[in-house]
């Protein structure tokens, strides 16, 4: 059975994330602990705002410690999305130096746009899986237009990313290794396709 919580750490917008999840089927929690996301499967971790904040935020709550202590086999799921994605990684180079939670290799820098791009990216722009593409991507088309909102992108040191979007150069716009997933773009803000994403999230099974 799936048990999924959204993890309320003060740096997202839970209410968007889970109303989301109730129209895919799920009946998710909001952990603003450890101890409230207890017995679940799945673990959605939302983020809106800098690199540094969210990772005070994450070890002021207790999450932080608990992240970086999953078994890297029989644990949870994880999504990471948008600043959710950025803290998996090692460090990150927004405000100040921060160390993340380094369960990606890699590091976030920012955005570098080209001549008519602008900064911070916001608005629609179409992903491409890479490879065979991924479980998480499935039944939805190559192309597909997803919303972003971000100054920073994650640099992956590695064969992590599963789906591109072509701006500033190309970034990476979804990862994935073992249980961890993240996706740089909004699926709750991406209407059909969005929603898309996250029940395949829901129906994937922790390795």
């Amino acid at each position: 059975m799936v048990k999924v919580a959204v993890i309320d750490y003060g740096m997202g917008n839970v209410g968007s994330i889970r109303r989301a999840l109730v129209a895919c089927g799920a009946e998710p929690v909001l952990a603003a602990s450890p101890h409230d996301a207890t017995g679940s499967t799945h673990l959605v971790l939302p983020g809106v705002g800098a690199f540094p904040d969210g990772m005070r935020r994450l070890h002021a709550t207790g999450w932080a410690e608990f992240l970086r202590g999953m078994p890297t086999r029989g644990g949870p799921l994880v999504l990471g999305i948008c600043l959710g994605m950025q803290i998996l990684f090692e460090h990150g180079d927004e405000v100040e130096p921060t160390e993340g939670l380094g369960l990606l290799a890699g590091s976030i820098r920012r955005l570098v746009p080209g001549p008519d791009e602008r900064l911070p990216h916001v608005g629609w722009n179409g992903v491409d899986p890479r490879g065979a593409g991924h479980v998480l991507l499935a039944n939805i088309p190559a192309g597909t237009d997803f919303y972003f909102v971000h100054s920073y992108q994650a640099a992956p040191d590695g064969p992590h990313a599963i789906a591109t979007c072509d701006y500033a150069g190309g970034l990476a716009a979804a990862v994935a290794h073992g249980n961890l997933l993240g996706v740089q773009f909004h699926p709750e803000k991406s209407q059909r396709p969005g929603l898309q994403l996250l029940r395949n999230f829901l129906g994937m099974q922790p390795c």
